[in-house]
């Protein structure tokens, strides 16, 4: 299995011409949240706690998303300069216009939630608009490659795909916004998240995975998100300076959601492999969905329920709850790279069992319980 991992297309050195989208979107992410940091507490535009839902002490500066989207961006620019005399620059470059027209207006619908506490159904909107983007440039699964093996007639698969790019942007973008509830959290697990999927993306630009571009694609997304993550980490870690907000968790959850649709190009297991290493905030949505279900509890509420959350509430410290976290997304993060090296139908194996010994831990644990602190939370209106 390990003599797969380096194909014979392209050589390791043709993915150090990259290494500068990581050298410049981590400087740039690094600058900008400094200076985000300062307008925001400038302008008030920051979050304060409430004793229930939220952990920290005092008032801390949002506007963390933008400085990772100037870090985002200034990535993909280096990787369109980077990619100017390749094959295939046409399909790359409006691919990675796409990836960063869509995070854009993900990161300002979240912005605006942010200062305006805007509704739910206004943002899933705005979600939407980000994904059909994605659509209209050919960011879509392949599903004659996924579903039948065999072509199936373009406009069919094209109708089909649209709303599998919708439902991933939705889900993914909402699973961070979710997990984004500690300090460093959210964004610790992107970067364990991102980096396993370089190492994927590593490994198919080998083999010349991608005949339109997109090995190239992937590589400069995962190399600028990575960059962008963690210039911004170091004002988010405990005790944070400043945090991502909807924003930021809105604007990493479009990018990884396209990654893993860029991950379906051919080969199911690819695709099945990028969503197991996103496992970890996929295990606390529907933990947190299947808890308040069928504790007949409002399924869109804000709650103390999350896993880290009860972590918190049965005495772990929050250093140690977040360094759990990592540890937990880092082992998804391996299983789905296992995944990748090994034949779809036993991959698909793996996968079913990945998520039956998960649901059955969480059980176990007593995660579905609500309780206490654990109960449904209602948000309560702001201003007057």
């Amino acid at each position: 299995m390990l003599d797969n991992l380096i194909g014979p297309e392209r050589p390791l050195s043709w993915i150090l011409q990259f290494w500068p989208v990581l050298l410049f979107s981590f400087i740039s992410a690094l600058a900008a949240t400094s200076l985000c940091k300062r307008i925001a507490l400038k302008f008030g535009i920051v979050d304060k706690p409430d004793d229930l839902v939220k952990t920290h002490k005092g008032t801390i500066a949002y506007l963390g998303g933008i400085g990772m989207l100037a870090g985002l961006t200034v990535g993909i620019l280096t990787g369109i300069y980077c990619l100017y005399d390749h094959e295939n620059f046409r399909f790359a470059f409006t691919w990675l216009v796409a990836v960063l027209a869509g995070g854009a207006i993900a990161c300002f619908i979240g912005l605006v939630d942010d200062i305006f506490d805007i509704k739910p159904y206004q943002k899933i909107l705005g979600q939407i608009a980000a994904a059909v983007i994605l659509a209209l440039v050919g960011i879509r699964p392949a599903l004659y490659y996924s579903l039948t093996g065999t072509r199936i007639p373009e406009n069919i698969e094209v109708l089909l795909g649209i709303p599998i790019v919708i439902i991933f942007v939705l889900g993914a973008t909402n699973s961070l916004n979710l997990l984004d509830g500690l300090d460093g959290l959210s964004a610790g697990v992107t970067v364990i998240i991102t980096g396993a999927m370089l190492l994927l993306a590593i490994h198919l630009s080998t083999w010349g995975f991608s005949k339109v571009g997109g090995d190239a694609v992937r590589v400069i997304i995962c190399l600028g998100l990575l960059g962008a993550v963690c210039g911004f980490l170091p004002f988010n870690r405990h005790p944070a300076k400043i945090f991502m907000g909807d924003a930021g968790s809105m604007l990493l959850g479009f990018v990884v959601a396209a990654l893993m649709i860029l991950f379906a190009e051919k080969i199911p297991r690819w695709w099945m492999a990028s969503v197991v290493v996103f496992g970890l905030p996929i295990l606390d949505t529907v933990v947190a969905l299947v808890r308040r279900f069928i504790n007949k509890r409002p399924l869109f509420v804000s709650d103390r329920g999350h896993i880290y959350d009860q972590m918190i509430d049965r005495g772990i410290p929050l250093k140690r709850t977040v360094a759990i976290c990592y540890i937990l997304a880092g082992v998804y993060a391996l299983l789905g790279l296992a995944m990748s090296q090994i034949k779809t139908r036993y991959a698909l194996v793996v996968y079913i069992v990945v998520f039956i010994v998960s649901a059955i831990v969480v059980w176990k644990k007593g995660y579905l319980k609500m309780e206490g602190l654990r109960g449904a939370i209602r948000k309560e209106p702001q201003g007057g």
